[in-house]
């Protein structure tokens, strides 16, 4: 790894902590539902940093998924509609939630100026970079107390971290990229299915349908989806 490499891997690093330190912020804020869904307007900020910095066409297909994954997001800022706090956590919930988006594009976007570098390399400057950040939130929040809390942070590493990330990686490995892209949607479908089952949180109808326009923008946006192009290919059938 050349110190370039290196310089855009801790620039990685320090998104990817900003990333997760504003997702976990948002599930307090809103819902585990809301703020997962939102999270999903990622594949669009990437595309627009791509534009920006790396000089990739927006099309008119990108655009209209864009406008769908937009008009989402609307029907569910604006389902919320309880005065006060609530109102003002729910939509710092949803401002999170879109920021953590963003950071994770941050990280997609430099990960690709590290081709040829070792995924497991990338992984561990992250993980010296999130020790270095976070350390001084630990030492002035103290460490946490009591066997129940050791075990979820155990679980939550080990588990759904460390074990969830090998099966992940192999997984890309295995499957073509389309395939993953399709499969990566399961994400936010279970996450309002455990929210809901865990929790007691139920999305209104306007928030499923916001979130139904999110999750379809993105799947068409991931997978390449167009009309134009069907319409085409059923112009050739005829």
């Amino acid at each position: 790894m050349s110190w370039r490499q290196f310089a855009i891997a801790v620039a990685g690093g320090a998104a990817l902590v900003a990333n997760w330190l504003l997702l976990f912020s948002a599930y307090s804020k809103s819902s585990i539902s809301i703020a997962t869904t939102v999270y999903n307007t990622q594949p669009f900020m990437l595309v627009g940093l791509g534009a920006l910095f790396l000089g990739e066409r927006l099309t008119l297909a990108k655009l209209g998924w864009l406008s769908l994954s937009f008009c989402g997001m609307l029907l569910i800022v604006r389902t919320q509609s309880e005065p006060g706090a609530a109102q003002s956590n729910y939509l710092w919930g949803i401002a999170l939630s879109l920021g953590a988006a963003f950071f994770y594009a941050l990280v997609a976007l430099f990960a690709k100026q590290l081709k040829g570098v070792p995924p497991h390399l990338i992984a561990l400057v992250h993980v010296i970079v999130g020790v270095v950040v976070l350390s001084p939130l630990v030492l002035q929040g103290g460490w946490p107390a009591g066997a129940l809390t050791w075990s979820t942070l155990a679980t939550l590493g080990v588990i759904h971290t460390g074990l969830m990330y090998i099966l992940l990686y192999g997984a890309i490995q295995r499957l073509p990229t389309h395939l993953t892209g399709a499969l990566s949607f399961i994400y936010p479908i279970v996450a309002i299915v455990v929210d809901n089952v865990a929790f007691g949180h139920r999305l209104h109808l306007l928030q499923v349908i916001g979130a139904a326009l999110i999750l379809l923008a993105a799947a068409g946006m991931t997978l390449g989806w167009s009309l134009r192009r069907k319409a085409h290919e059923e112009k050739a059938i005829v």
